[in-house]
């Protein structure tokens, strides 16, 4: 049933029911609107629209439904629902009936797909944030290996000056890091929630906004509910992040296609991202640059599409905005795919570094060189580059480089020429003179690379936080407990038993992703041990392992335990956190329940440690005082 039937006496025609729903693209949203939904729940129970039992049960039923579509988005396109608010909604009363009927009250579907999209964009953000880091990350080390790889500089196609292949690397480096920071504060402009807002005037609840925004993540609610129901600037800039950022990807294709040519040969790419002829057997093609260069259109089409869009809307919502999502998730789909793409593209890439080398050598590219090597014995620099020209003529008639002039044809042109002209005319006498902050020398090219080094190392991806795990990050704690139980440094946990003692858990995210884990398990005593603590490995060295420990002991503190601890083979790293050695022999139930059936159990290597939590620290301290 419609949301909106009771106004109408006649139903919808079928043509314009499929003309009008757009369940087919904004299904994508249910984890949001699930997320939203639960938040809104309990909005509703602190104006007394809602009992805390009802809240409950609307949540259970929530989170039961959120796993659902956790293991199965595609189970929602068999519904005729109008759109995933519908879905939800009408899935929501199947499992609490009437009560279901409530979690609408005060809420417009306008500020409700308002704040399912930016839910969606400040995810989907982070991870594109992830995928420029580690793309950068990529370059970086490429950079570092090739920092003295001389390549032929070009400009108008023509060679014109060496430079080395890790400059070349370093160059895109800057310019995804102008696409970081783009996106960074276009994140940084959307973290506002308007949920609250409703139609277009706000709720007729005095609920507290703030505190609903900071529930969903949101750093503060926005303050006009026509602006918060209307505006789609984050959508107009996430696609021009996408744009700006397609078009750096599409240049450095268009280089790497050029490189990889016959015609150049400077490097070759895996055959695990080109493709053969159907006709012709000798073909290896640049397929993988080649769509990266040609999706770049459709990003540009989707950014002009938002604008044309909302280019003469009046305040406040009107359907056209419904255009906003599939042109938003296509761009930004195209843009992640693409960043994954050019990392698998440098990933097995080999350069020829003699054919670079040999190719930066022809084209005169040290015609430059000369003419500075003649301002130095006093000509003035347009004579200098006047005498370097006809040099060039004469050694294009000859068939030679400059360097292989004698020195009475150079004295012909220039008396002033001497013989130390030669050493000049050298490409490593070119690149080192390139020594100003920025340039090709090999000293700028090493402090370049410190530096961005240095800056990826410490870079803090905003939406590092930790949380309580919910039923949505099954999926996520299983990959990493499995993966450290495989690599022999956890115990293996079930994922039955990991469903069970979900509430156990608390996770960090990261770009998007569960990029960690842990538990807190309480035995029968009041004993606890954090148990389950892994880091995915692309993303340790970050401070996680030390969030997620510090967030157990806040939770152990705010259950009043006494203490908490662990079984670890590295004491280094949880003694530097406050813990201190202890015996095993204290710890019998954990002895009892998974020491008896650890495979290592006769040849432990693990260390017991414990946390006194501060507050009891604090009592036991008074105590001994008094």
């Amino acid at each position: 049933m419609a949301l909106w039937g009771g106004r109408f006496s006649q139903a919808a025609d079928s043509r314009f029911k499929q003309f009008n729903d757009s369940l087919r693209f904004d299904y994508r949203l249910a984890e949001q609107d699930i997320t939203g939904s639960i938040a809104w729940s309990k909005a509703l129970v602190s104006v007394g629209v809602l009992t805390q039992a009802e809240q409950q049960q609307i949540e259970a039923a929530l989170s039961d439904l959120a796993v659902q579509v956790n293991e199965s988005p595609q189970q929602i396109l068999g519904s005729d629902a109008e759109d995933i608010h519908s879905w939800v909604e009408s899935q929501l009363i199947q499992r609490v009936g009437d009560l279901g009927k409530k979690l609408h009250t005060g809420r417009s579907r306008n500020d409700q797909v308002a704040t399912d999209l930016k839910l969606w964009c400040k995810k989907e953000g982070l991870s594109l944030l992830g995928q420029l880091d580690m793309l950068q990350q990529k370059l970086v080390r490429l950079a570092r290996e090739h920092q003295h790889t001389v390549l032929p500089g070009y400009t108008h196609l023509q060679r014109a000056q060496p430079v080395t292949f890790g400059h070349w690397c370093l160059a895109y480096v800057e310019m995804f890091e102008r696409d970081y920071s783009r996106l960074t504060d276009a994140l940084d402009r959307l973290d506002s929630c308007p949920l609250g807002s409703g139609a277009l005037a706000g709720t007729a609840y005095p609920m507290d906004r703030q505190k609903l925004a900071q529930m969903l993540g949101f750093h503060q609610a926005t303050r006009n509910s026509l602006d918060s129901v209307s505006d789609r600037d984050h959508v107009v800039e996430l696609i021009a992040c996408a744009s700006l950022s397609m078009l750096h990807l599409s240049r450095m294709s268009e280089d790497l296609i050029f490189y990889n040519s016959g015609e150049s040969a400077f490097l070759e790419l895996s055959d695990q991202v080109t493709s053969g002829s159907s006709l012709m057997p000798q073909k290896k093609n640049p397929d993988a640059l080649e769509l990266i260069r040609g999706k770049a259109g459709r990003v540009y089409g989707a950014l002009s599409g938002i604008m044309m869009t909302l280019k003469a809307l009046p305040l406040a919502y009107n359907k056209d905005m419904q255009e906003d999502k599939e042109g938003l998730f296509d761009a930004l789909d195209t843009w992640g795919q693409c960043l994954s793409m050019a990392e698998l593209v440098l990933h097995d890439m080999k350069v020829n570094k003699q054919t670079t080398e040999e190719a930066a050598k022809g084209g005169y590219s040290n015609a430059t060189e000369l003419a500075d090597y003649l301002v130095s014995k006093g000509i003035p620099f347009r004579e200098a580059h006047h005498i370097v020209g006809i040099a060039v003529v004469y050694a294009i008639e000859k068939g030679v480089p400059l360097e292989a002039l004698t020195l009475d044809e150079f004295q012909t042109l220039a008396p002033e020429i001497e013989e130390d002209v030669y050493p000049n005319l050298s490409l490593k006498s070119t690149l080192e003179k390139r020594s100003a902050l920025g340039g090709v020398a090999p000293q700028q090219i090493e402090f370049a690379l410190n530096e961005a080094e240095k800056r990826l190392y410490s870079r803090d991806i905003p939406g590092l936080y930790v949380r309580s795990a919910r039923m949505t990050d099954l999926d996520g704690i299983a990959e990493l407990v499995n993966y450290w139980s495989d690599a022999g440094e956890n115990l293996p946990r079930p994922r039955r038993e990991l469903t069970k003692s979900i509430g156990e858990f608390a996770v960090t995210e990261q770009a998007g992703r569960i990029t960690g884990c842990a538990s807190l398990y309480l035995y029968d005593t009041g004993l606890a041990e954090i148990r389950s603590l892994g880091v995915n490995p692309e993303f340790q060295r970050g401070g996680q392992g030390k969030a997620l420990v510090e967030f157990m002991i806040e939770k152990a503190h705010g259950m009043a335990l006494e203490k908490v601890f662990v079984l670890t083979r590295v004491p280094e790293f949880f003694m530097k956190l406050g813990f201190s050695p202890t015996s095993k022999t204290f710890l019998p139930e954990k002895v009892m329940k998974d020491c008896d059936v650890c495979p290592r159990q006769h040849a432990c290597d693990e260390v017991a440690l414990e946390y006194l939590i501060p507050y009891q620290r604090s009592l036991i301290y008074k105590q001994r005082v008094a």
